[in-house]
């Protein structure tokens, strides 16, 4: 840009930006949008140019004119009609349980494919949380015979997880 150019950018900015930024906010308009409209404003005055050798009267009734019209064309657009602005941030992200139903599901239907013994000891170790001790004490067998079937239920779960398509 010339030295002529960036004098009369300045000018226009210096004599009219403040008074449009002022009649935009009182629309009632967004404080930070109504920045932009200022510019674009001073940009439409600029590139018109003949418009800024009129008198003062005429140009703030024209710079006014062109902002009220980009305010319109704002509040009326697509835009602002689905947005809305809040003080309060959404909830944080959250975890979709399709994923965690899913695995549930097939868990669930392998165990079924367990033999009553192997299943019974599966569960209540990994689900119940119970220690070897207190497995073989509840169902009344020797905590070698816990760990043998807890060794062949889980080799058989691995198994039938494999044939649904879970691989470890």
């Amino acid at each position: 840009m010339g030295d002529q150019t960036d004098a009369l950018l300045r000018r226009v900015h210096d004599e009219y930006a403040d008074m449009v930024w002022r009649y935009v906010v009182r629309i009632p308009y967004d404080v930070e949008l109504a920045r932009d409209v200022v510019q674009e404003t001073l940009l439409r005055a600029w590139k018109d140019g003949a418009i800024l050798e009129k008198p003062d009267p005429v140009v703030r009734a024209w710079l006014v004119r062109v902002a009220r019209n980009l305010v319109l064309d704002d509040l009326r657009s697509a835009r602002h009609r689905r947005e809305r602005a809040t003080e309060v941030l959404p909830e944080g992200r959250q975890e979709d349980e399709t994923r965690r139903s899913l695995d549930t599901w097939l868990v669930t239907d392998a165990l079924a494919t367990l033999s009553a013994e192997h299943r019974e000891v599966v569960v209540g170790a990994y689900y119940g949380g119970k220690p070897v001790a207190v497995l073989a004490a509840e169902l009344g067998i020797a905590p070698g015979t816990v760990k043998s079937r807890m060794h062949y239920g889980i080799r058989a779960l691995r198994l039938a997880l494999q044939e649904r398509g879970v691989t470890a």
